[in-house]
């Protein structure tokens, strides 16, 4: 049987908010009434951020009375589509950052780098004076990675801080690009770096996925697949669903040579998590992943993840 057809926003906007208490109720009532609404929104004192799903003509309607309060218009957002629902239930969660740093300076609202279109992002990387820089956690850089990119490697978007002072001098760097899955950590980077001397910093408006939505694969300075907050887990040129999955014991992203092999137990373990498994752990997963094979009949599945941003 063919599954529905749900259509994905993956948005932001930094504006301030007040009343979150207020807002979140209005929002989760209004959720309601739209038809297959799941996903999860962040609302904080600086902005909003989130990626959703719906029916289409029920998350248009979402999307409407979002920017009928936040002006979510204004700020990004970004459609895709998939069968089937991408995420299991739909939340509004308050939070002190809609993307955690740490750090008051970094105030988007204040100050921003400069924006770079996916049409003017190869031209721009072709100037040998910049320093291209992925502001994502390393569990996402292994999935996919801009050509020549320097990977901080962070399991955290709050160690960006110290790797920069560890590794960019404004000094000696004078152009610094960034680029993030959708935009929002590029903001609070830039702000960040703005605020501590750099003088040119530029970032990728709309993200990989804007990216990947807009550039041909034979022009593409993209190596891989993109990492994605939702039950694909991850997509490439034209924001097609790619080949990884997800590990449910660890939440870790998995490549076709992680499912080959013998650590890799479905809804359990893989290689970068069997080391840790103990026999409880292992037995409440299995448990867990045998009650929802009989719901499901097995089919790929996936939450949104908590790992570090949603797009």
């Amino acid at each position: 049987m063919k599954k529905d057809l749900y259509k994905i926003a993956a948005l932001y906007r930094f504006v301030p908010v007040t009343d979150i208490p207020a807002l979140r109720a209005e929002i989760r009532q209004f959720g309601e009434s739209c038809e297959g609404m799941c996903g999860t929104l962040l609302l904080a004192p600086e902005g909003v951020n989130g990626t959703i799903a719906a029916k289409p003509e029920a998350l248009d309607r979402m999307i409407g009375f979002l920017d009928q309060k936040l002006g979510i218009l204004h700020g990004e957002v970004k459609y895709s589509s998939c069968e089937g629902t991408p995420f299991n239930r739909f939340k509004v969660r308050p939070k002190k950052e809609i993307i955690t740093l740490k750090r008051p300076e970094a105030d988007p609202n204040r100050q921003v780098g400069e924006y770079v279109s996916a049409q003017d992002w190869n031209a721009l990387l072709a100037d040998p004076e910049v320093v291209l820089i992925d502001t994502r956690n390393e569990y996402e850089t292994r999935v996919g990675i801009f050509k020549n990119a320097l990977d901080p490697k962070l399991d955290v978007f709050t160690q960006f801080p110290e790797w920069v002072e560890q590794n960019l001098d404004p000094e000696k760097h004078k152009k610094v690009a960034m680029f993030c899955t959708g935009g929002i950590r590029c903001e609070k980077a830039s702000a960040y770096m703005l605020a501590h001397g750099f003088e040119k910093v530029y970032h990728l408006k709309g993200g990989i996925l804007k990216y990947l939505e807009t550039i041909p694969a034979q022009e593409s300075l993209w190596e891989g697949e993109c990492f994605v907050f939702d039950k694909r887990v991850s997509v490439g040129h034209g924001l097609d669903q790619g080949r990884w999955d997800i590990c449910h014991g660890c939440r870790e992203p998995l490549s076709q040579d992680d499912l080959k092999s013998a650590a890799y137990e479905k809804g359990v373990s893989c290689p970068h998590c069997i080391g840790e498994l103990t026999e409880e752990r292992a037995k409440r997963l299995r448990e867990r992943q045998s009650y929802y094979n009989s719901r499901h009949n097995g089919e790929r599945h996936g939450e949104q993840q908590d790992h570090g941003e949603s797009h």
